[in-house]
């Protein structure tokens, strides 16, 4: 019987699957689509991802091509007004080392993570999708696409805001649209349009316009109403730029929704990423809330299959459901102010789980003012390593502090607890223990 089977190899899935390879797990990941997804669509990487991917191993193949946000140069006519940039350019530190949003068009996202994937030995079946599932006895039947009924210990549903996953659950999107307008998005190339800039029409007669430069040559991407394209696109943007795209090379349309699932497990099926939650693009929550529901549900999917135990599993929608609640409050809230502040407020940095079922009662602050629940910052260790490195092991690690003061750093790169050992749901890990530098 199959350990795990991961419906939808997006970004979500992917991080699952590298997570599950990288420990060994036995599990397939499908994709209904023909191959890999070629757009743009969630282009901003925020620094919890960005450390997400450090701990990975993949954070260096992720930023190879990646650029910092540039300013914001609005357009009223003949009259520009600039602003500054949707985010940050902060320099890294020893704890921060990845302290701004980064531009990586989403195609690049999971051609990196793909790639990593395939050199860690696993793979992604394209063209095989979900038809049915039904749960019998702490087994999970599916039936695929392909005419294969398959048997599964677990099954993620990693497959988007149209989860067959989802439906197969009975489970509903809870939430609201904002607005009634359909967007555009698409990437295009054109040159001898200012690539310093963020170039926004707020009062454009179709709607607000936004035309970013992507780290690609040449390329960018568009968000606009769909009345822009209403003489087809290469016209809209001919008549707004008075320049003509040499290539249009993606395109999709979207409407602006804030939706959530109420559960996030049924049995042994769990869902992830956009078949949970679906944010608009302000703020770029989506995929980064994605990947973070995938590195939350990994490592406890791993101990459940070591230990027998499936109670670690109950905090997987304990921990996540309010972080994707609280970033859906976020992401409305930006979209309806049109606000450009960013920051602090959108990074992911503060996001912990202080609050949650493996935090504990414990209160007390412990070295560098942490408790349980809280991310743990990177650190340099004495074995030449950073913590981020040492964390690609998998295991949870036992920082011995200078001054013999011991913080457990949990799988996903939280802290389990500050001056104790290894608590039982760190069962079927080995606890590596390191020091750290003065």
């Amino acid at each position: 019987m199959l350990e795990v089977l991961i419906i939808g190899a997006g970004a979500t899935g992917l991080t699952l699957a590298i997570e599950l390879q990288r420990r060994g797990v036995t599990f397939r990941l499908i994709d209904v689509a023909g191959g890999p997804f070629g757009g743009s669509r969630g282009k901003g990487l925020q620094p919890r991802s960005l450390e997400i991917f450090d701990m990975i191993g993949v954070a260096d193949d992720v930023l190879a091509e990646s650029s910092l946000y540039q300013p914001i140069q609005l357009h009223f006519g003949p009259f520009t007004k600039q602003i500054r940039s949707l985010g940050t350019h902060c320099e890294p530190t020893v704890g921060c080392p990845h302290p701004n949003m980064r531009m990586v068009p989403q195609w690049r996202t999971e051609q990196a993570l793909r790639a990593h994937l395939t050199a860690l030995g696993g793979s992604v079946e394209f063209g095989v999708g979900l038809q049915t599932l039904e749960q019998r006895d702490d087994v999970v039947f599916c039936s695929l696409t392909s005419g294969e009924t398959i048997e599964a210990r677990y099954v993620a549903g990693c497959d988007g805001g149209r989860s067959t996953t989802r439906k197969a659950l009975e489970l509903q999107l809870v939430g609201k649209s904002l607005g009634d307008k359909t967007m555009i998005v698409a990437d295009f190339a054109l040159a001898g349009l200012d690539r310093d800039f963020w170039h926004v029409w707020p009062l454009h007669s179709c709607g607000r316009i936004v035309i970013a430069p992507l780290p690609q040559a040449g390329m960018w991407q568009l968000q606009a109403p769909e009345k822009l394209a209403r003489h087809g696109l290469e016209q809209g943007l001919f008549r707004l730029l008075k320049k003509r795209p040499s290539k249009i090379t993606w395109r999709s349309q979207f409407r602006n929704q804030i939706r959530m699932v109420e559960h996030y497990r049924v049995g042994n099926v769990f869902l992830a990423g956009d078949s949970a939650h679906l944010h608009p693009p302000s703020g770029a929550q989506g995929l980064n809330t994605g990947v973070q529901d995938a590195f939350n549900l990994g490592w406890k999917l791993v101990s459940a299959l070591r230990c027998g135990d499936n109670g670690i599993l109950d905090t997987y929608e304990a921990e996540r459901l309010p972080i994707a609640a609280a970033m859906l409050n976020l992401t409305s809230t930006l979209h309806l102010n049109s606000s450009t502040k960013r920051g602090d407020m959108t990074n992911q940095l503060s996001i912990g789980y202080r609050n949650g079922p493996l935090a504990g009662s414990e209160a007390a602050a412990g070295p560098l003012g942490l408790q349980a629940g809280d991310r743990m910052p990177d650190m340099r260790l004495s074995d030449g390593r950073r913590l981020f490195e040492a964390m690609r092991d998998g295991n949870p690690v036992q920082i011995v502090m200078t001054d013999g003061e011991r913080i457990l750093v949990r799988p996903d790169g939280y802290v389990a607890g500050v001056g104790k050992e290894a608590i039982k749901a760190y069962q079927g890990f080995s606890v590596l223990e390191v020091s750290s530098l003065p």
